[in-house]
């Protein structure tokens, strides 16, 4: 057990778990449900044992109870607290996500045997233990945290190459955060004391390019008055990232080319040659191969920058992290302006989750800063997100379809919402047991935990209670 939060009326529980949990981690005991929220921000926990009554104060549905404590900290796993009478509710708590349960008064012993439980949830879901993996330093812990596996596998790729200065070219659709990966590269290598300099290759004209990462001598072409190093010469000793590499032009190509063979550069202008240590990260939003074939980009240097490919997957492929990217762009632009903004109201949740994201983090970022803008309240409410957003679920339930879109992403719509459902369906009948639900699908395991992450599905929303005590005789 690490860090845990008692959330109860009853004194005697509180003691008792209190004087159990203790011994093994940190905590903190609330009598009011209202201040759970704001006490996870101060004191992240791990697990919370939280009185049923309390948990379904204001809710009519036991997943509206869950939904509420898991808004921005989806990793948190619930024990519910219940009179004996009560076993059936619990059991239907579980049903939406709760971890587990007990029965006052609470005994010792059955503490201990839901505690053994949770810490072999905890060492599977090990996402907390490589949150605090000491290769990744303190401001990339919120980068890093992701339900996403092909998020895990990207930054799996960069703790294996981050010590390394092997050149490194990421792919992505724009927005997919390309240029923070790089800069997570930089933060984690042995170059991190030395400059991280980008170029955005794609908006410095054909004609600069050259003496923009070169640099030039004095007098080199008509307005050069005076040496400039470039954006090599400012990167020495660190990292290079090169954004929209395949925009740079032909001969440029070369140039960068016969940078990475020697390692060494010509300032415009000079025939000296220049040796720099400077660590090449490359980006693009193309296919760099389909280039090659086509005869716009070197077959050779294209080999030279794929030496480690990392490809960032696009943020409708990883829904699951769409919550935990909206409530740090909502701390940071809430800050920014002044505001008290806590958190996002479920119904915006609910319908970014079926937005389509062709923008992806970027989209999301800038979504957030105006909703913060026209926001008034202590939530991103419906009123502060496009209305067009929120009216993909009024199509979704009936009436004239959307035509102010594109079809292929009003067809995306309608895909995303029929997967997301049958998914469900499969996932409830075969009570979240993945090998079943795939073989039913007539897909593979791997490929339906690829579904499930893009829907924002967990299995524990869909196992079986565990039956223990009297569930049996309910």
């Amino acid at each position: 057990m690490r860090n845990y939060m008692i959330v109860t009326p009853d004194a005697q529980a509180q003691a008792t778990l209190d004087a159990i949990l203790s011994s093994s981690g940190e905590g903190v005991s609330l009598y009011d449900i209202a201040a759970v929220r704001s006490a996870l921000v101060a004191h992240p926990a791990d697990v919370i044992f939280v009185d049923y009554n309390l948990l379904m104060e204001n809710c009519s549905v036991y997943s509206d109870g869950m939904s509420a404590i898991w808004q921005g900290h989806t990793e948190v796993e619930v024990v519910v607290l219940v009179q004996p009478e009560g076993v059936r509710r619990a059991v239907d708590a579980m049903k939406s996500g709760a971890a587990d349960y007990l029965t006052y008064p609470v005994s010792p012993g059955e503490v201990q045997v839901v505690l053994e439980s949770l810490d072999k949830t905890l060492m599977l879901h090990s996402k907390l233990d490589y949150l605090r993996d000491q290769f990744w330093n303190e401001d990339a812990l919120h980068v890093v945290r992701t339900d996403s596996v092909a998020m895990h596998d990207v930054f799996d790729k960069v703790r294996q190459m981050a010590g390394t200065r092997t050149t490194v070219l990421l792919t992505g659709e724009t927005g997919t955060g390309k240029s923070l990966i790089a800069k997570l590269i930089h933060t984690h290598s042995s170059r991190k004391e030395h400059p991280f300099v980008s170029v955005h290759c794609g908006a410095v004209p054909d004609t600069l390019i050259e003496s923009e990462l070169f640099g030039h001598e004095k007098g080199a072409f008509t307005g050069a008055i005076k040496r400039k190093i470039g954006k090599f010469g400012l990167a020495e000793g660190g990292t290079l990232f090169l954004d929209e590499i395949g925009t740079i032009s032909k001969s440029m190509q070369i140039k960068l080319l016969n940078f990475l063979q020697e390692r060494t550069i010509q300032r415009v202008g000079s025939d000296e040659s220049i040796s720099v240590d400077v660590r090449i990260v490359a980006a693009t939003n193309e296919d760099l191969l389909d280039m090659c074939e086509k005869g716009l980009f070197r077959k050779d240097l294209y080999y030279r920058l794929n030496v480690f490919p990392i490809e960032i997957p696009p943020l409708r492929d990883r829904k699951s992290d769409i919550l935990s990217f909206a409530e740090v762009f909502v701390s940071h632009f809430s800050k920014q302006l002044g505001k008290n903004i806590k958190g996002v109201h479920p119904k915006v949740i609910d319908a970014f989750q079926r937005h389509h994201w062709s923008g992806n983090v970027r989209e999301l970022e800038n979504l957030i800063e105006r909703a913060c803008i026209l926001e008034e309240g202590d939530l991103i409410s419906p009123a502060s997100i496009p209305h067009e957003m929120l009216g993909l679920r009024q199509g979704d339930e009936g009436g004239r379809p959307d035509i102010s879109m594109a079809i292929g992403r009003a067809r995306q719509i309608v895909v995303d919402k029929f997967e997301k459902e049958y998914l469900s369906e499969l996932l409830e009948a075969s009570h979240g047991k993945i090998k079943d639900a795939a073989k039913w699908a007539g897909i593979t395991p791997r490929q339906l935990h690829k579904l499930m992450n893009r829907h924002g599905l967990q299995r524990r929303q869909f196992r079986l209670p565990v039956k223990k005590g009297t569930v049996d005789s309910q």
